[in-house]
């Protein structure tokens, strides 16, 4: 692709999906491969282009803004770590941030172990410093900010728009990207404002998955790609309908065919009980990568979020961050839901994608209904 065109698209991004105004601050960072993650060569260009990407979209933005500011950091490792104290400051301004540290704050947020009452304290010192802070965030980091207390500091109260594009690649521009985003927009609320009403979830796939789990009380997101109102915040490329499922309700298996960036040579099975996984089989390699990870906090084991995809350009399997906006399919996450109404909080959030699901809704009144049948929406 020229670079003419990716520009035109990034204009795009700039106008329609954040809405970015001449007297802004935009703040866009991205995450360099760190010195100790193995990853396979075509990744490592991907994630070359990654960095060239933001610093083209850093480039043309400063002719929509008053100021943008750019950072890179050594990449963290895990999609849900709390980004460096750096990036903090760029985003709240110093002043925040030395408050928080004044009173032991930044420590316990960082490594995600502070408790309400620090939160709560945190809160106050972003809203009386709202002034500093940023207007607009694109965070293009390889591993996701989205279920941060930086994120959520950020959209909750200081009222910032966030554009969240972890794995993105600068040809989703011209797919996922390349949607009607008011018909998006349309459709994705809609069928939130569905799955709303239940009660309970039962998942099915053909390749073995079933699951059952609780949405009592959970609100449910819509992720629209369209973040021009005050505290929005999303993914892009977009359109999903999610939420946290109720901790510990979670039972059956989840059987996973695809990473985040490829396809299993053997499936991966997950038994799920009292909303966890508690077994993990099968041959593939990635079985190991899963149980490493899961042995370092058994909170990482937390059935984290349900989410169903909108968006009829998403094509790409072996991306999560578009594979999770394909329509008709089902996503299940493990580890943090504590940034959208779940109770679990913690350094780790990873997406499976799941193809040709069944998905029905149980409402209260026990009335079942049927809004995936193999893939193919009903409503």
């Amino acid at each position: 692709m020229s670079e003419d065109r990716l520009i035109e698209r990034i204009k795009i991004l700039f106008r329609i999906n954040l809405g970015i105004k001449k007297n802004e601050r935009v703040l866009i960072f991205t995450d360099k491969i760190n010195p100790e993650e193995k990853i396979a060569p075509e990744d490592k260009s991907r994630r070359e282009r990654t960095k060239d990407l933001a610093r083209l979209i850093a480039k043309v933005c400063r002719g929509y803004c008053k100021e943008v500011l750019y950072m890179e950091y050594k990449a963290l490792m895990s999609h849900g770590t709390e980004p460096p104290e750096r990036l903090w400051k760029m985003a709240f301004g110093d002043k925040a941030i030395e408050s928080m540290n004044k009173i032991s704050l930044m420590d316990p947020i960082l490594n995600k172990r502070a408790n309400k009452e620090q939160i709560k304290k945190a809160e106050n010192i972003v809203s009386k410093n709202r002034r500093d802070v940023v207007d607009v965030i694109i965070g293009l980091s390889n591993y996701s900010t989205s279920h941060t207390k930086f994120r959520d500091l950020l959209t909750r109260r200081a009222g910032a728009r966030y554009a969240s594009m972890p794995l993105f690649d600068s040809d989703m521009f011209f797919r996922s990207m390349n949607v009607n985003w008011k018909a998006l927009e349309r459709k994705t609320k809609n069928l939130a404002k569905k799955v709303g009403k239940a009660d309970l979830i039962e998942l099915s796939a053909p390749n073995g998955t079933r699951l059952s789990l609780s949405k009592e009380g959970r609100k449910v997101g819509a992720d629209t790609g369209i973040l021009v109102r005050s505290g929005s915040f999303g993914n892009l490329p977009a359109g999903e309908v999610y939420f946290a499922p109720l901790e510990g309700t979670a039972e059956g298996r989840l059987v996973i065919e695809w990473a985040p960036t490829h396809k299993l040579e053997y499936p991966v099975t997950l038994i799920v009980k009292k909303g966890r996984v508690a077994v993990v089989s099968g041959e593939d390699r990635y079985r190991d990568v899963i149980e490493k990870k899961l042995k370092e906090n058994d909170d990482f084991r937390n059935i984290a979020e349900l989410g169903i995809g909108t968006n009829d350009k998403a094509t790409r399997p072996d991306n999560i961050i578009e594979s999770e906006k394909i329509s008709g399919t089902v996503h299940i996450a493990l580890g943090d839901n504590s940034s959208f109404g779940g109770k679990v909080r913690t350094p780790f959030h990873q997406d499976f994608i799941f193809f040709r699901p069944t998905l029905r809704l149980i409402h209260k009144n026990r009335d079942e209904e049927l809004i995936l049948d193999k893939g193919r929406r009903l409503i």
